[in-house]
């Protein structure tokens, strides 16, 4: 068995050497995504541009743009003298957000009653959320500081140590609350995922359009060796993209790793081997390589929406969280990003390790028995 499992896996090994540059591109790609990931991608917004209405042009105005600006969420790219100017800046592109600050603003602080108008870009989600969130917390304590300020007699400031309650927030593991913290760990896993569809998908319908199928089958190699041999190569390919990102994240951009590595890389290989495994199964069910390219390229798609990977599977429909819970990404994202940034081990990940291990086994089976029905 082990003979005939290795000869299929030396035939790929050696078509794989080969073609030199698809080799090349396997191995790089990778590495260019999580770059791209790493570099443009994050979901807290910064240096937001920003036009500014300012009619009261007082002291109390630049002290409320100073603060926004020195937060460094917000640049002035412009002022304008009315709101008309304002929303026109953020018609045209030019700016996300505008601020508009009514005269007087000096006098009406001191009355209790100043107002502030923020106008949002709402046709971008991330920097309408960042934007806003940013903008009121800016606001709200701009405000509290002019009430304490103003606080200046004893009774004022009994008033104000005696506060009823008083909240402490505490981040666990991302204390910084850096996004890369949450993006690398997801990351490594969706890559997993994609490559490890890309190499095998092709693997069994590739054979039967070059007519070496017929080949194959005239010897004596078992279906399920035939599965085995064809992924072994590609399983060897994705561990060392696998431990590329894993380099690249935590040295070049300082994503911590608390967990054990071993355990850690024998979960990235089980969890390897059932993408490879639904790879092979997408090969067998499909007539053709572009039916193949195009299922790979669905399921890739539906796996970076429904499994958490960038949005959090509880705000889901019912529907499509159920959807999401046939995909083994799913389950191993929960496992990358606890093992990344919290540092549990197995006995707080037995269920996603275990609906791991059914995959594998499932889909293997399937693979299996689906190519032997082709075949015949």
């Amino acid at each position: 068995m082990w003979r005939r499992i290795w000869a299929m896996a030396q035939k790929e090994f050696i078509q794989t050497l080969r073609d030199r540059s698809t080799l090349i591109l396997v191995l790089v790609m990778p590495l260019l995504q999580l770059l791209l990931f790493a570099f443009a991608i994050h979901m807290d917004v910064k240096h937001i541009t920003m036009v500014v209405a300012d009619q009261s042009l007082d002291a109390r105005s630049r002290a409320y743009l100073n603060a926004l600006v020195q937060s460094q969420y917000f640049d002035i790219t412009s002022t304008v003298s009315s709101e008309a100017e304002v929303v026109r800046a953020i018609d045209s592109g030019n700016a996300s957000v505008g601020v508009v600050i009514p005269p007087g603003m000096a006098t009406h602080i001191d009355r209790g009653s100043a107002q502030v108008l923020l106008l949002v870009d709402g046709s971008d989600s991330f920097i309408t959320q960042s934007a806003y969130n940013t903008a009121t917390v800016i606001s709200e304590q701009f405000a509290v500081n002019l009430v304490l300020n103003q606080l200046s007699s004893a009774t004022a400031q009994t008033a104000v140590t005696a506060s009823p309650l008083t909240a402490h927030v505490q981040v666990l593991y991302n204390p910084d609350i850096k996004d890369l913290w949450f993006i690398i760990p997801g990351l490594i896993a969706m890559l997993l995922q994609t490559q490890t569809l890309a190499l095998t998908a092709m693997a069994v319908v590739r054979e039967r359009e070059m007519g070496t199928i017929e080949q194959i089958l005239v010897t004596p190699i078992r279906p399920v060796e035939l599965m085995i041999g064809k992924a072994l190569p590609n399983l060897c390919i994705a561990v060392a993209n696998m431990l590329t990102i894993m380099v690249v994240g935590t040295v070049g951009f300082g994503v911590p790793f608390q967990g054990n590595f071993f355990i850690f890389l024998i979960l990235s290989i089980i969890y390897s081997i059932c993408g490879l495994g639904l790879g092979l199964l997408i090969s067998s069910v499909s007539q053709n390589q572009r039916q193949a390219n195009q299922l790979t390229l669905m399921i890739a798609f539906l796996g970076q929406f429904l499994t958490g990977f960038m949005f959090p599977r509880y705000a889901m429909p019912a529907i499509l969280s159920t959807i999401g819970d046939i995909f083994p990404l799913t389950y191993f994202i929960p496992i990358a990003r606890g093992m990344f940034s919290k540092g549990i081990g197995t006995e707080y990940l037995g269920g996603p390790i275990l609906a791991i291990v059914i995959f594998v086994i499932v889909i293997l089976f399937l693979a299996a028995r689906l190519f032997r029905q082709k075949m015949e």
